[in-house]
C-alpha cells in the first residue's frame, strides 16, 4: 500500500488544491507562445514538485524522467499523454483535476490539443537529474538526446 505522505500524485494534488485558483500560486503564472513554461515549487529530500502552463498546441518530445518516478495533475484545462503500446502510441486525454502515476520506466509526451490554456503539476521521486527524448522509429524507440538538469532545464 502506498502512504498518502509518499504518494505523487497525492503529492500534485495537494499543491493543486492549495494554490486553488491563478491567483493561489506561489508565483504567478506564466503562458509563452513560444516554448512551455515551468517553475520548481518544491525540492524536498524524495521528490520535487513543477508547475507547468500549456497554451494550446505546446507538447513535450516523447521522453522518460531519467529513472524518476512520479505524477502529474491537470490543475486546469486538458492535458493528452500519449504512450508507447506496440508499435504506436495511445492517447490518453486528462481534464482538469484527472491526473496520472508513472514509474521509472515510463515514456511519454504530453500536449494541449485544446483550444484553452492548460496548467499541471507535476512530482519526481527522486528529482530529476536527466530526461532522454526519443523518436519512435518503425515501432521503436530510438534515443534523440539525453538533456541534463542545470544545463538543459
Amino acid at each position: 500500500m502506498i502512504s498518502i505522505s509518499s504518494d505523487p500524485l497525492t503529492i500534485a494534488r495537494r499543491y493543486a488544491t492549495e494554490a486553488a485558483g491563478p491567483t493561489g500560486w506561489p508565483v504567478p503564472l506564466q503562458f509563452d507562445p513560444a516554448e512551455r513554461w515551468y517553475h520548481r515549487l518544491a525540492a524536498a529530500t524524495d521528490h520535487e514538485v513543477w508547475l507547468l502552463t500549456w497554451l494550446p498546441g505546446q507538447h513535450t518530445d516523447l521522453h522518460d524522467h531519467g529513472g524518476s518516478a512520479g505524477a502529474f495533475l491537470v490543475a486546469a484545462g486538458t492535458l493528452t499523454e500519449e504512450t508507447v503500446v506496440g508499435a504506436g502510441l495511445r492517447p490518453r486525454a486528462l481534464a482538469t483535476g484527472a491526473g496520472r502515476r508513472f514509474g521509472a520506466r515510463h515514456v511519454h509526451r504530453v500536449s494541449n490539443r485544446g483550444d484553452r490554456p492548460a496548467v499541471s503539476v507535476h512530482v519526481y521521486r527522486p528529482a530529476l537529474r536527466s530526461m532522454t527524448r526519443y523518436h519512435l522509429d518503425g515501432g521503436r524507440l530510438r534515443v534523440a538526446e539525453v538533456a541534463e538538469a542545470g544545463v538543459a532545464w
